[in-house]
């Protein structure tokens, strides 16, 4: 038997040790999920983007949100600007890399509308691109990075910061962020549709 971690303990230890620090973000995920469902619940857009995996995870909350994560309840407007192979291959030949969202966003997004990006370093231009879009364009916008400053948090309105230094976990605190947002969704959205009086409960 070897004295040596294991790769597993040692991913599982840079996790465990980011989870207590993580709670800080409770609150805000609380707000954000109540506004989302007000404004998706009222017919608004959400716009999601990501690079690599994500990626992946903005195709994961745009598909919790047009499907469902749990109970039934209406389909919710969001759309990943990142599966569209011939539109992101079409701007990225066309504009450059850096444009392959920023354009979507011009196409897609409408005043009020949310745009909601995830990053693990925080520095992805086309990010940023993006935002810098939204805002020409009266599209609020929501950031998921990792700890620290970062380009992308700072052009952000709202960024929700994850602490850790490994973009593994920060990219594994990401999905639970998008879980625990879509439940604050579907707890918020019965008073949006007027099926219950609206929640009392202090979320700022």
């Amino acid at each position: 038997m070897t004295d040596t971690f294991s790769p597993l303990d040692s991913h599982l230890d840079a996790l465990a040790s980011a989870l207590d620090p993580y709670r800080a973000t409770a609150r805000q995920l609380a707000r954000w999920g109540r506004e989302l469902a007000w404004h998706l619940g009222r017919g608004g857009r959400l716009l999601v983007a990501g690079n690599g995996g994500s990626a992946a995870e903005a195709q994961h909350l745009a598909a919790e949100l047009v499907g469902r994560l749990r109970d039934e309840r209406i389909p919710l407007s969001a759309i990943a600007l990142t599966p569209d192979s011939s539109a992101v291959t079409a701007i990225a030949n066309d504009y450059g890399f850096e444009e392959v969202f920023a354009r979507q966003v011009r196409a897609h997004g409408r005043r009020g509308d949310i745009l909601l990006v995830l990053s693990t370093s925080g520095r992805s231009p086309n990010l940023v691109a993006a935002v810098k879009a939204a805002r020409e364009t009266g599209v609020r916008t929501w950031a998921m990075v990792g700890a620290g400053h970062s380009p992308l948090a700072a052009v952000s309105e709202e960024a929700l910061c994850c602490p850790s230094d490994d973009s593994q976990v920060v990219q594994e605190l990401h999905l639970v962020s998008v879980h625990v947002l879509c439940e604050y969704v579907d707890r918020e959205l019965p008073a949006v549709l007027g099926k219950v009086p609206e929640s009392l409960e202090v979320l700022t």
